[in-house]
């Protein structure tokens, strides 16, 4: 485990932990940390990729930019995006990698030996694969060359 900067038994840093994961907590603002995971937009590229209406775009970058998730940076008429600290992208990956380990021992303990492959009573066949773990956060190619 890495070394923590802060106490987290200290209830403003509580507080200040509990508010950053508010702002992560709404999908529209994961699908618009989707979309910047592979570098700055503006607010046309974003609209576009989101299907977002500008006005609610901008209401959810005005939130991420104000708790430093995000900067904005003007260039000319437009205003680009980016991520300030990729280690957000950790965060939510962590996140989904555990959603998908959870997934998967939850299907293994539905699981049913492989008696036989002829249907039973109530239709379902015991040999039937566990579903699938969610594929997780977008990984960018170099991400998943990594992993």
């Amino acid at each position: 485990m890495t070394e923590s900067h802060c106490d987290p038994l200290i209830p403003e840093v509580l507080t200040s932990i509990a508010d950053y994961f508010k702002v992560l907590s709404e999908v529209s603002r994961l699908q618009i940390l989707c979309c910047l995971r592979s570098g700055a937009m503006n607010v046309m590229e974003l609209t576009e990729a989101t299907g977002f209406s500008q006005a609610n775009l901008s209401k959810h970058l005005k939130i991420m930019t104000q708790a430093g998730i995000l900067s904005r940076q003007p260039k000319g008429v437009s205003a680009y995006y980016e991520v300030v600290d990729p280690k957000v992208f950790v965060l939510c990956e962590s996140v989904c990698d555990g959603i998908g380990d959870r997934l998967r021992q939850q299907a293994q303990q539905f699981q049913m030996p492989n008696v036989t492959s002829s249907p039973n009573p109530t239709g379902s066949r015991g040999d039937r694969p566990a579903p699938s773990a969610p594929s997780g956060f977008p990984r960018s190619s170099g991400d998943r060359a990594r992993s």
